[in-house]
């Protein structure tokens, strides 16, 4: 499960989310579809496109020219939980659940902020819509290869979801970004911006696809392994490959790899280790192996080198 946040797709969000909207409608117009795909928020779901844009437009009061107005929110299912959702729900169903499955997220979103008043979607201000299809970048390494063009479509089940959520609330009187990661020096500062843990963020959105479907995930198909993999010590690492050897995949397993995936990321390598040693302790008694430290190389110690007498040249200096 891929989820993304950011605050820039084709056009920058301090201004009209007229381009970023006009964007993506692009299947609407590309796609030869009876039915134009309409937007979603929880409690509609035939939006047009000009109704999305008037509503953000319209929930900007009080920001500045320098602020952002919006963020887009991409939800992408990997091929393996696409298929999953298809074998349980068919293609029509498995689009609907994924519909379903935003609005549960969106709830995550509004949760993240730990502010009072902003509890689930409905404080929120968000469009969302489903797209059939990604098509291939200059990034992806087919197009460097040549075995792609750019703008290609991707084979396979594809459908993610796109979001667009204002960084106002649905009532207008609150600021939220999901950019504000203060997590406080200053609490009273932390509370009335709204902090918030994209990390957290994240591994609840795969947290829920597992629990609302069911969905039996390998450890290394996990965003605690992957965060473990790029930011993790050398220690932390063979770590987790002994987890790989040795997964049970029970729940309380999995709370504390994601756990020690939130925190590696962070670069919360003090508090990781005692982690580690709840997961080794359910796994079968690997505490012994698991948690030796890694030692550097010992270096035996050499004798200083004397230092060298320079012959007198005769010189004077």
């Amino acid at each position: 499960m891929y989820i993304n946040i950011t605050d820039k797709k084709e056009a920058a969000n301090k201004g009209s989310s007229g381009k970023l909207v006009h964007y993506l409608e692009k299947e609407n117009r590309t796609e030869n579809r009876h039915q134009p795909e309409q937007w979603f928020n929880g409690q509609r779901s035939d939006i047009e496109a000009y109704e999305v844009r008037r509503s953000l437009d319209g929930n900007r009061a009080k920001l500045g020219s320098h602020e952002a107005k919006f963020f887009l929110i991409n939800i992408s299912p990997s091929q393996k939980e696409l298929a999953h959702l298809k074998e349980r729900y068919g293609e029509v169903g498995m689009k609907e659940q994924l519909k379903l499955f935003a609005e549960k997220v969106m709830d995550e979103y509004a949760k993240n902020f730990k502010r009072p008043g902003i509890e689930s979607h409905r404080d929120l201000m968000w469009f969302a819509k489903v797209e059939d299809h990604r098509y291939y970048s200059h990034n992806d390494k087919e197009v460097k290869e040549g075995i792609k063009k750019r703008g290609d479509k991707k084979a396979g089940d594809q459908f993610h979801i796109q979001v667009i959520v204002s960084r106002k609330d649905i009532t207008g009187r609150y600021k939220l970004s999901p950019m504000n990661s203060s997590r406080g020096r200053n609490a009273e500062h932390s509370m009335k911006m709204g902090q918030f843990d994209r990390v957290a963020f994240k591994q609840s959105g795969e947290t829920l696809f597992d629990t609302e479907f069911s969905f039996d995930r390998g450890l290394e198909e996990t965003l605690a392994y992957a965060n473990v993999q790029k930011n993790g010590k050398l220690s932390q690492r063979e770590q987790m490959g002994i987890l790989m050897q040795t997964e049970t995949g029970t729940e309380r397993d999995r709370s504390f790899i994601n756990d020690l995936a939130v925190g590696v990321s962070r670069g919360d390598f003090d508090n990781t280790a005692g982690l580690i040693e709840q997961i080794a302790t359910g796994i079968g008694g690997l505490l012994s192996t698991l948690l030796e430290p890694v030692q550097p190389d010992i270096v035996p110690e050499q004798e200083p080198r004397k230092k060298k007498k320079r012959k007198d040249s005769g010189m004077q200096r």
